[in-house]
């Protein structure tokens, strides 16, 4: 997640057996009201196991029903799907590239020469560029994204190399997106009984990567639409995980 923006409030701050999460107010959504609590978690490093920590974290205050949107950065550290800064050699096009990117106060771009860098080294220079030179003549015209259009959701959702973060892992370490989202949010249903849907969301977009087998009949809108305002929260708070559930029909 990026820096700033939709920040939890100390306010709304709950406990219940021995979980800390926050109030972050209710959804209207088709007729129904959805209250959304943001777990706060410990800080979830490399090869944990994403089981355990749902146990942890999840597991205490679960009520039958509620669905988990589990943010995809805390999936991808459990399963070391990362990038040292160190194994990214810049090459001339990521340096010349970057200096046409599109900077965003809400993280890190492909303005970073390392973030570019790493884009060449996945998808392969030729498409790189295709989507670098479609993107700036698209951009001339109002129309931007286009860029991640081409270039795969999976490079829109590589986040680190930030020097700026608050935990210091992460800025010489990209996360990339998640392996299997859908087979992850089917374990975790098979092991916990809890339902799920592996999201990648912040305070400009939300992507749903992955589904519980159970919620496959629920549109990737539905999902979108009940966390658009990102009740995450940002930056350094902690709460990767955001617990939906259904209170009652909206009068």
């Amino acid at each position: 997640m990026a820096e700033g923006g939709n920040r939890n409030k100390e306010a709304d701050r709950r406990e219940s057996g021995g979980v800390t999460y926050f109030d972050r107010g209710d959804k209207e959504l088709d007729g129904t009201l959805y209250k959304r609590l943001a777990i706060q978690t410990h800080f979830i490093g490399r090869g944990e196991d994403y089981i355990a920590v749902i146990k942890q974290y999840i597991l205490p205050v679960h009520e039958t029903g509620d669905i988990v949107m589990l943010g995809e950065k805390a999936i991808a550290m459990c399963q070391d799907n990362t990038v040292e800064k160190k194994d990214v050699k810049i090459g001339f096009w990521a340096k010349f590239l970057s200096r046409f990117a599109s900077r965003s106060k809400h993280g890190v771009a492909m303005d970073e020469p390392y973030k570019l860098q790493l884009a060449i080294d996945l998808k392969g220079l030729p498409r790189i560029l295709l989507a670098s030179v479609l993107g700036g003549i698209c951009r001339i015209f109002g129309k931007r994204g286009v860029f991640y259009d081409i270039a795969g959701k999976d490079i829109a959702g590589i986040d680190g190399f930030y020097a700026a973060s608050s935990f210091e892992v992460y800025h010489d370490l990209a996360v990339l997106v998640p392996n299997d989202p859908d087979g992850v949010c089917a374990e975790i249903e098979q092991e916990l009984g809890v339902l799920s849907a592996l999201v990648d969301a912040n305070d400009l977009n939300v992507e749903i990567l992955g589904k519980s087998p159970s919620l496959s009949d629920k549109p990737e809108e539905f999902f979108a639409e009940l966390i658009r305002d990102n009740p995450a929260g940002q930056s350094d708070e902690l709460t990767p995980f955001v617990i939906v559930r259904e209170i009652r029909e909206a009068i």
